[in-house]
């Protein structure tokens, strides 16, 4: 045999594989990738990364909320680093200090994120955009109520001893402008909330 015929061979051969290859896909059964059950370590992941922007959404609030009243930009985060730092934190005007409460403040809402989405996710999956803003609206203030009255109200005059009474976090901060803060955050990731839907994914089994 030729070289030319054993080339036409070979060709012929090849789209034999191809064609048998393209049979057996076709043949091949196809799964769809759906977890039993509630998928918490997803939706806790999610809500994780997606708190981030909570936290952005809400401090930027306060930031406009704060230039409008005259106060100083920051003045959620310098009250805030009044749990650690006490009294001084209100005479912060810029600095690394700021700077890391800033980074605390996106981390308390990431951790907060977790909760929030796995709400959503359990009670507003396939809802609308209104039935998941009513589930972010009941646990942002339940989150509002135990962080502010059911923790900081007494840790932080227990660990602060020096510190003025009316300093403290949930003197500073009206009650109204903290319950805001916490639906901005929750809103937000209610808004959010399609971009991390867990979608089934199909696989060849």
């Amino acid at each position: 045999m030729d070289i030319e015929a054993k080339k036409k061979e070979l060709d012929q051969l090849r789209r034999q594989t191809r064609q048998l290859e393209a049979e057996l896909v076709e043949a091949t059964p196809v799964a769809t990738f759906q977890p039993s059950g509630y998928y918490a370590t997803y939706y806790a992941t999610v809500g994780f990364m997606l708190g981030l922007f909570g936290a952005m959404s809400s401090l930027l609030l306060n930031v406009v909320g704060s230039v409008l009243a005259g106060k100083h930009p920051l003045e959620l985060i310098r009250v805030y680093l009044t749990f650690p730092l006490g009294d001084q934190a209100l005479e912060m005007e810029s600095g690394l200090a700021l700077a890391v409460g800033c980074c605390l403040y996106f981390g308390t809402g990431m951790l907060l994120g977790i909760p929030m989405y796995m709400a959503l996710a359990r009670w507003a999956d396939r809802g609308s955009l209104l039935k998941r803003l009513v589930v972010a609206s009941v646990v942002s203030l339940a989150i509002w109520l135990v962080n502010y009255y059911g923790i900081l109200s007494w840790l932080q005059p227990l660990l602060v001893e020096d510190m003025s009474p009316e300093h403290y976090i949930v003197k500073l901060v009206p009650w109204q402008v903290a319950a805001l803060t916490h639906l901005v955050f929750g809103w937000t990731l209610a808004v959010l909330y399609p971009l991390g839907r867990l979608t089934p994914r199909t696989q060849a089994v």
